[in-house]
């Protein structure tokens, strides 16, 4: 089978998708030849790149990573019917995100989660990282994820939950022997910077730093947190899973697949600041051994298979 993978070119996380679908698939993958048999809409914000006279003439599955319902308001709902006459299957990363398409779409609905690069995500060791950041001393909460709104580059984004983010860090800090050193990186982080400087609380951003550096980064923290509202995984998840890092979380995405429940976080009510122990660190790093991406990908594979034979 032929399939066209087609991404966004945002240098993100579906960019990366993509390319390693292409390596690890038993199937022939592009990203430019549409002479393809089936179509991946993996960016499916993107689709009107391409000419739906093509997408007609296909079969067409679209990856669905999560819907904001705030913001899902009746334009976005036009522009999802409108993609949804060419699109024959729905790939969806978690259940949230199948029971909110679910009331939209009446094309079939498959779950998948992400699968987890054990190539490109490794534990190293964590004074070495923390030395290589100046940090040695400090207590590192880390964060790699946007934050703010494009539009004005000073609101936040609040499915990201940065509002959360900078609560707990602020409740830590007050409460810890430890000064706090807030790790940072990827774009747009406006709003949670500004916040950490009216804290007084360091911190220290790289914006696009390389792979390799994000695992060095991760083999740094001490704790890394997820804030947020609505998420198809977080990746942060899976990546701190593979790094050993110890994480807390929202209920959110594929949160409790990987996660013990002692590390979701209900960040809505009051709650106890927790440090997850090294049985948390190991608990993640057995379940996400589960989706590894060599067995998972094969998954992937199926479903393709299917939508092109059966649906």
């Amino acid at each position: 089978m032929k399939v066209f993978c087609h991404i966004p070119r945002e240098n993100w996380f579906c960019d990366r998708y993509g390319k390693e679908y292409q390596k690890f698939s038993s199937h022939s993958v592009t990203f430019n030849d549409l002479d393809s048999d089936l179509y991946w809409l993996l960016a499916g914000w993107c689709w009107r790149q391409i000419d739906p006279k093509l997408l007609s003439l296909k079969k067409v599955i679209c990856t669905i990573h999560h819907e904001v319902p705030w913001k899902f308001d009746n334009n976005r709902l036009s522009e999802f019917m409108e993609r949804d006459r060419f699109v024959d299957a729905y790939h969806v990363p978690c259940f949230q995100t199948e029971d909110f398409i679910r009331k939209i779409t009446k094309k079939p609905i498959i779950q998948i989660s992400y699968w987890a690069n054990n190539h490109l995500w490794k534990d190293l060791d964590n004074a070495a990282c923390k030395k290589k950041y100046g940090v040695s001393d400090k207590f590192v909460i880390s964060s790699f994820q946007r934050d703010t709104e494009g539009g004005d580059l000073k609101s936040p984004k609040l499915e990201k939950g940065p509002d959360r983010f900078c609560d707990f860090v602020k409740k830590f800090s007050e409460n810890s022997d430890k000064e706090v050193h807030v790790l940072l990186n990827g774009w747009r982080r406006q709003y949670v910077i500004s916040r950490l400087e009216s804290y007084g609380i360091n911190y220290s951003y790289y914006e696009l730093p390389d792979f390799d550096e994000i695992v060095d980064m991760y083999n740094a923290t001490d704790l890394y947190v997820v804030g947020s509202r609505v998420e198809g995984g977080p990746q942060s998840i899976i990546e701190c899973a593979l790094t050993k890092t110890p994480i807390i979380s929202t209920n959110v995405g594929i949160a409790r697949n990987i996660l013990p429940e002692s590390c979701i976080i209900n960040m809505d009510s009051d709650y106890d600041i927790f440090i997850p122990g090294d049985d948390c660190v190991q608990e993640a790093y057995r379940n996400i051994q589960k989706i590894l991406i060599e067995s998972h990908v094969e998954k992937y594979d199926k479903l393709f298979e299917k939508v092109l034979m059966e649906i």
